[in-house]
């Protein structure tokens, strides 16, 4: 079975691949799908984040690493993808993965949503929080990998 994890990844962190190696055992096969969402400014480039993750799941040899635009139930059913992956860091989140679940429900019954609990060391982590703390000059080390530590220091011209 085929499952498709989708996000902006902006930037992959570790709870994202956490996620990702987790969920790794349990398909066949994992596409990590990055958002193409016009309507938002990434920190990275597309090709960036792409870069990211490919080296990143580099170890993972059932993870393929791409980009769709438009809908997720519908790139999911393009891909045969009978499983759309959201990870649930707290009970916040809940919420509103419940309400896109239901959405994409309504669109294909063909294709569920799974959602998956992060592991508990990464569960304060977000994208927007690792930009906030690399932007003020932050050790994010041990909350990204290290090609996108890398790319943090780059983006905000902060010293090691």
């Amino acid at each position: 079975m085929r499952a498709i994890y989708p996000g902006s990844f902006d930037p992959v962190t570790l709870g994202h691949l956490d996620l990702i190696q987790r969920a790794s055992g349990l398909f066949e096969e994992v596409i990590v799908a990055v958002l193409r969402n016009p309507n938002k400014q990434p920190s990275f480039s597309l090709e960036q984040r792409l870069q990211q993750l490919s080296i990143a799941t580099s170890h993972l040899p059932q993870v393929r690493v791409t980009s769709f635009a438009g809908l997720t139930v519908n790139f999911a059913l393009q891909e045969q993808a009978r499983v759309i992956l959201r990870g649930l860091r707290a009970l916040s989140d809940f919420e509103f993965e419940l309400q896109l679940a239901h959405t994409n429900a309504s669109l294909s019954p063909a294709v569920d949503t799974l959602f998956m609990a992060t592991a508990v060391g990464h569960s304060f982590l977000s994208s927007r929080v690792v930009k906030e703390v690399a932007r003020f000059g932050g050790d994010v080390s041990h909350m990204v990998p290290e090609i996108v530590a890398g790319d943090l220091i780059e983006l905000f011209n902060q010293p090691v």
